[in-house]
């Protein structure tokens, strides 16, 4: 049977991003409780841990060396903060998914598992998890995407002499096309960062990690 780190691995990779959105949220435990705070929203203990646990069990799978716990918290606590920035803003410019992009996105995910729909499903299951579940999961990260693509692509601009110095230095043997979206994706990238960063600044955020446990 797939392994759910499997599905959650697969659909960073479908969406293009890198590998820390989550495919669904567990249940939420009785006792529950306030993690952070940002702006109007909140990241609640329960979403914190499960993602912690993911997040270790890919890097497990990767051979990677995993963080001490406290660490790894923290970490994960502040990918949770800026994805919950930037569900806020795509709210705010009333952005949304198309069902049709939606469903393609979630075939996308299955048939890069291997699997059909209906055996994705079955998968999901096995795990405890559900389509439905998924889909609002894949619903969010198409939504970060487009907010991504807002604000940070209309910041790159690459002019011809750039892309043909570009060309130059790695040799030749690409073609235009091939140089251009390179550059863009090397700019888009440190264009991300800088995003990031301003809007982790600029939002009023809470952490109360350490209050209670």
């Amino acid at each position: 049977m797939h392994s759910r780190r499997i599905a959650t691995l697969t659909l960073a990779l479908c969406l293009g991003m890198a590998p820390l959105g989550a495919v669904a949220q567990e249940a939420r435990q009785p006792l529950d409780r306030i993690v952070a705070v940002v702006n109007e929203g909140a990241i609640m203990n329960t979403q914190l841990e499960d993602r912690v646990a993911r997040t270790r069990s890919q890097l497990e799978a990767q051979g990677q060396q995993v963080p001490p716990d406290d660490v790894l918290r923290e970490q994960v606590l502040d990918r949770l903060i800026i994805e919950e920035i930037q569900l806020q803003m795509a709210r705010e410019n009333n952005l949304s998914v198309d069902d049709t992009e939606l469903n393609r996105q979630v075939r996308a995910i299955a048939q890069n598992n291997g699997m059909s729909l209906d055996e994705f499903a079955d998968a999901l299951e096995a795990d405890g998890l559900s389509l439905g579940v998924v889909r609002d999961q894949v619903r969010r990260e198409l939504l970060m995407r487009q907010i991504q693509q807002r604000r940070v692509g209309s910041r790159v601009s690459i002019s011809d002499a750039e892309v043909q110095r570009f060309i130059e230095q790695q040799g030749g043997g690409m073609s235009t096309e091939q140089a251009r979206r390179a550059l863009f994706q090397q700019k888009a990238n440190s264009e991300m960062q800088t995003w990031v960063q301003e809007i982790r600044s600029q939002a009023f955020v809470e952490e109360r990690l350490g209050s209670g446990s």
